[in-house]
């Protein structure tokens, strides 16, 4: 009786015991982790062996494996047609709650005829259901198509994002944005319809893997993207605009969703890249009209340059595209060995004065005006110092190449080197004469009418013609630059 209690009460442990999950299948064997009773019984093995065979017994490919069971213990012989009816034939065995363990011992004939007919009628039912399926996937396809044409529908509406922001990138953006929306919600509704979920989920988990992998591929242009969505919103320059771009220099035409396009001064199209522009350091001269050029003017020495200083001045402010506010001035910036350098200083209204037109102009009235008052604009003069031996042989071979030549003929040019003691001594000057013929042939050419363009210091209109004419030109990209939008 004893006996019979332990047994008895082992038994209901093993039967209120929850059954644990079955493990993973090693070298074609399991192992079934629940309790193992301690008396076997001979009815158990017979009923699990019944239930096995009838099991398999309704299962296609199983029908051939014979089943013997002998102290909890399943060995499984026969043969099926591949490994995985094999694997099948265990996981189910294996699912038994009095089955201890199972032996594998099938035989994978791996049958050509066996596995084409089993692969044959698999996709002759898929394609059975697939048939069954067709009205329910062209009533998902419908869906799909009619949510997509409305959410292009809404994206084309320009008008309508344009009055939600006046930013012509951020309405393209938000319409582009609706579209994408629409298209994955109709992808939803379609695959939930079918009842596909699970490829819904299995789609976005691989985009997300891929939209990782082309993200890191293409950051350049995701970086110039978000760099013109930032330019469209700050507008640090308008059409028209005359800017330097890390030292490219041009008139604005467009901003687009990739490059801002600029007309060179040499009329030349410049497109760069807006990843550049944001990052780029920008001047830009027509902000402010007034601009500032400076030159520099050497007068001798011996004058006083304060007097050419006023000289220099009094004929810039006779110049009509000199503003009188700021004012003209003039500094001295170096005292040289033959001069005195002065750096004049000269602002106009480059909106109405041609900026290097104006700088040539300015610098030949004040180099006129200075050498009319008396002053000079010396060269550079270099001065040769020799020690007394080297002076007395230079002397002793001039005496000879007099005394040798004296009987041929008269020397029609001088050897006799220019030797200074004095540092003193001045050198010759340009001749008067030759100042005057100068002036007067200067005088002549410049009193004919097609002087007139030299002289002018108004800025070229062909430039602005062709800049216009860019500007008007119809283009599949949008210009991102509007006058509305408040700008930085």
């Amino acid at each position: 009786m004893v006996t019979d209690d332990s047994t008895t009460s082992v038994n209901e442990v093993a039967e209120s015991s929850e059954p644990l999950p079955a493990p993973p299948v090693i070298n074609g064997q399991s192992t079934n982790n629940a309790q193992i009773e301690t008396t076997p019984s001979l009815q158990t093995d017979s009923d699990i062996r019944q239930r096995i065979k009838g099991i398999f017994s309704e299962i296609e490919g199983l029908q051939a494996v014979d089943v013997s069971v002998a102290q909890g213990v399943v060995t499984l012989t026969g043969e099926t047609p591949n490994e995985k009816k094999a694997q099948q034939a265990i996981n189910l065995t294996n699912r038994l709650t009095d089955v201890v363990t199972v032996d594998d011992r099938i035989d994978r004939t791996l049958d050509v005829q066996d596995n084409v007919t089993t692969v044959y009628q698999t996709l002759k039912a898929q394609v059975k259901n697939l048939v069954k399926a067709l009205p329910l996937l062209l009533v998902g396809l419908v869906i799909f198509i009619l949510v997509t044409w409305l959410g292009s529908w809404l994206s084309n509406r320009k008008k309508m994002w344009q009055r939600l922001t006046p930013n012509p990138f951020v309405a393209e953006l938000l319409a582009q944005t609706v579209k994408v929306i629409f298209i994955i919600f109709g992808l939803i509704l379609a695959l939930s319809l079918i009842g596909a979920e699970t490829i819904l989920g299995t789609l976005l988990g691989g985009a997300g893997v891929i939209g990782i992998a082309v993200g890191f591929a293409v950051k350049d242009t995701i970086e110039n993207y978000i760099a013109s969505l930032m330019l469209s919103i700050r507008q640090p320059f308008r059409a028209r605009d005359h800017i330097v771009i890390n030292q490219q220099e041009g008139i604005v035409v467009r901003l687009t969703s990739r490059a801002t396009i600029l007309m060179t001064l040499d009329g030349n199209q410049l497109r760069i890249p807006n990843a550049e522009v944001f990052k780029g350091t920008i001047l830009n001269y027509t902000k402010n009209p007034e601009r500032r050029f400076t030159f520099e003017l050497g007068v001798d020495a011996n004058n006083d340059p304060l007097a050419a200083i006023k000289v220099g001045i009094d004929a810039i402010n006779d110049l009509t595209f000199v503003l009188d506010n700021p004012k003209a001035m003039a500094v001295i910036t170096n005292v040289g060995d033959s001069n005195i350098v002065l750096e004049f200083q000269i602002w106009v209204n480059q909106s109405e004065t041609d900026f290097a037109k104006a700088r040539s102009i300015a610098i030949r009235e004040t180099k006129h005006a200075l050498e009319n008052a008396g002053f000079s604009l010396p060269e550079p003069i270099y001065r040769l110092r020799f020690n007394e031996k080297l002076e007395k042989a230079l002397e002793h071979m001039q005496g000879s190449l007099d005394t040798s030549s004296a009987t041929a003929h008269k020397p029609r040019v001088s050897a006799t080197p220019i030797i200074t003691h004095d540092d003193h001594d001045e050198l010759p000057n340009i001749d008067d004469k030759d100042k005057q013929k100068a002036k007067a042939r200067a005088k002549h050419i410049l009193q004919g009418h097609d002087a007139k363009e030299v002289l002018d210091a108004r800025p070229n209109d062909k430039l602005m013609e062709k800049v216009e004419q860019e500007i008007a030109e119809s283009s599949d990209e949008t210009d991102l630059l509007d006058s509305a939008s408040p700008q930085e």
